[in-house]
């Protein structure tokens, strides 16, 4: 776990790999949660008879709820005691290169990227790549954006 108590120790440490995730599972329970909590009940997602006969032979995760996710996955491996508040400010890039079919394990590898300077602290891109256990693409590619404030 890296700990960042300093803006300067933000700063020094960009551009650089911040780890890889513990294993997640994706349970049925847990994509029925997301679809209630975002009334995204698309078949593919909630009706594992149907989704049987689909295209991925089984409920996949909401690309949604892998992105999400992707707080949980960082958790292990880093987190900004800095001073001030930590703003999620938004993303600058995501995709779904592959489906996270349920009962699936996700991880995630995560970089540091740019760090930028802002009149109220720094600005921070964190490049995550969420890895599925035997499967040769990720479930998710994201930048996002973080702030931390003085």
């Amino acid at each position: 776990m890296r700990v960042f108590t300093t803006l300067d120790e933000v700063l020094g440490a960009a551009n650089s790999r911040l780890g890889t995730s513990d294993w997640l599972d994706i349970t049925q329970e847990r994509i029925d949660t997301f679809a209630n909590a975002t009334d995204d009940w698309q078949w593919i997602h909630t009706n594992p008879s149907r989704a049987a006969t689909g295209p991925y032979g089984a409920t996949i995760a909401h690309g949604y709820l892998t992105l999400s996710l992707l707080p949980t996955l960082a958790a292990t491996l880093y987190r900004f005691d800095t001073p001030g508040a930590r703003i999620n400010y938004g993303t600058d890039r995501v995709r779904f290169p592959a489906p996270v079919v349920v009962g699936a394990r996700i991880r995630s590898h995560v970089e540091l990227g740019d760090v930028q300077p802002t009149p109220s602290g720094l600005q921070l891109s964190i490049n995550t790549s969420v890895e599925i256990e035997g499967v040769g693409k990720p479930g998710c590619i994201a930048t996002t954006l973080l702030q931390l404030h003085i």
